[in-house]
């Protein structure tokens, strides 16, 4: 039994919504998948200050004590992620993009590896498809395994015609995600992947210490040692370009 945790950022139970519904409605006829959709209109979440508290000190050290957590320990709960949204003046809504930026400290230390993510975002009538590659960026810089978002067009009223799109979209988008979702939770990490995770972890090792959260997180997992954030089979080729990776980065720290 595999866990879908679908986060929504409209404020009413709108086309977003529904299109979350039938999205996991499909995952669940494929087979045995829990689903669970959270309402970020009904968690209280406050707005990012830019303290830089859970930068330097650590999260849990964040002024706010609101939903935050909570939050987060449902995605950590979860196989899968989903994260919805209109769009709202070419954007995500408020409330996904408050979301995501209280999730900024994650970005420098990752957590959610092994777990499938994607997004889906229903609009009347232009720019979706720039949010779709957004929040698939924001997925990968989360280190979840990302699957490619859907753009749906969701102007009222839909036509017949327009609702057949929507369910064909929906129905193509739930077999790519279930089939990740039954895939290798830890794959070998694709180049773009383990080039930012050596250069990463080579200038923090060099440039800071552990007066640094940042530095102790990676301390604390091994991950200056390791060959990346998690075990993976990775082949002589890859492993001898993280090497090169090392050795290129560190000549540069040093030379900075």
């Amino acid at each position: 039994m595999k866990k879908v945790t679908a986060i929504v950022g409209s404020g009413r139970k709108g086309h977003t919504y529904h299109a979350v519904v039938q999205f996991l409605d499909n995952l669940k006829a494929m087979g045995d998948v829990d689903t669970e959709i959270v309402r970020l209109s009904e968690y209280d979440i406050g707005i990012c200050r830019g303290c830089l508290v859970c930068m330097d000190k650590g999260e849990e050290f964040c002024p706010f004590k609101d939903d935050r957590d909570l939050l987060i320990e449902k995605i950590m709960a979860s196989d899968g992620i989903v994260l919805a949204t209109p769009n709202y003046s070419f954007q995500v809504s408020g409330l996904m993009k408050v979301f995501l930026d209280r999730l900024g400290f994650a970005f420098h230390r990752p957590r959610f590896f092994g777990k499938t993510y994607t997004s889906i975002v229903c609009q009347g009538i232009y720019g979706g498809g720039k949010l779709v590659d957004y929040l698939g960026f924001v997925g990968g810089g989360l280190q979840f395994n990302v699957v490619k978002g859907s753009c749906l067009m969701t102007r009222a009223p839909i036509t017949e015609k327009q609702q057949h799109q929507i369910d064909r979209a929906l129905a193509v988008h739930a077999r790519r995600y279930y089939a990740r979702l039954q895939g290798p939770a830890y794959p070998t990490p694709p180049w773009v992947n383990l080039f930012f995770f050596r250069m990463g972890r080579t200038m923090m090792r060099l440039e800071t210490d552990d007066s640094y959260r940042d530095y102790r997180y990676y301390e604390e997992r091994g991950w200056f040692e390791s060959d990346y954030y998690y075990p993976t089979e990775m082949g002589v080729v890859k492993k001898g370009a993280g090497k090169l990776f090392d050795a290129v980065f560190a000549t540069v720290a040093r030379k900075s």
